[in-house]
């Protein structure tokens, strides 16, 4: 059996908040093998997106262990954590962040850039991955001249641009329409699966979660199967 790209035990975030303690992760237990895409089920201030900060290494302040391909993670400086962001993550938010002055293609080149790939090679990647998600006609469009369910499939693009091994998905179709988010997380989907990636996808919508390999739920600071 293969490693787990991530492997999470025992990890755990609490706050305080008007002199109380507030256990948001409470001893969470997850490991996701390659390739596996894991839907993550919870209610809004569940911990759904702190467990994927905790897990990005986007967030401190927690107790437990982060292995991402076998690397113990989480006690890792800044300069170490960047690297394992670079190297091996790709993040999709809601809210797709794309730079707004720049095109589809750039936007999605400037990730790869910033890890050193030069510019032909980045720019091959980008219309690539733009086409498989069927914008190979919007590449020198800018966020402004697409609709919201293009800028969501170029944020996926940008995710994928350095050939992460784990992609992390937070809430990918919050912001779309029902039909929209139905065509955007099937694209999302098939670009994963064809990339070999493994993700986690924090959703409140169970049948978006059930077109995925696994359910999780986060229920009282604890994962269990949904």
């Amino acid at each position: 059996m293969s490693e787990p790209v991530l492997a999470v035990t025992n990890l755990a975030r609490s706050f305080e908040q008007g002199g109380a303690r507030i256990d948001v992760l409470n001893g969470v237990d997850l490991a996701i093998a390659p390739g596996e895409i894991v839907a993550l089920l919870g209610p809004s201030g569940s911990g759904k997106s702190t467990l994927l900060q905790a897990v990005g290494l986007l967030e401190g302040g927690f107790t437990g262990s982060i292995r991402i391909m076998g690397e113990e993670v989480g006690a890792l400086d800044d300069v170490g954590r960047t690297r394992v962001r670079r190297q091996r993550l790709g993040f999709v938010y809601q809210f797709h962040h794309l730079l707004p002055d720049f095109s589809a293609r750039e936007n999605v080149m400037l990730a790869q850039m910033v890890a050193g790939v030069p510019d032909a090679a980045a720019a091959a990647r980008a219309d690539e991955l733009l086409g498989a998600l069927g914008l190979g006609g919007r590449l020198t469009h800018k966020p402004s001249q697409l609709s919201g369910g293009e800028q969501q499939r170029v944020a996926v693009a940008r995710a994928l641009a350095n050939r992460p091994a784990l992609v992390l998905a937070d809430e990918p179709t919050g912001n779309l329409d029902e039909a929209t988010a139905g065509l955007v997380l099937a694209a999302f989907l098939d670009l994963v699966r064809s990339s070999g990636a493994a993700a986690l996808v924090a959703t409140h919508n169970i049948e978006l979660a059930r077109r995925m390999d696994r359910v999780v739920s986060l229920h009282q600071g604890r994962l269990q199967p949904a």
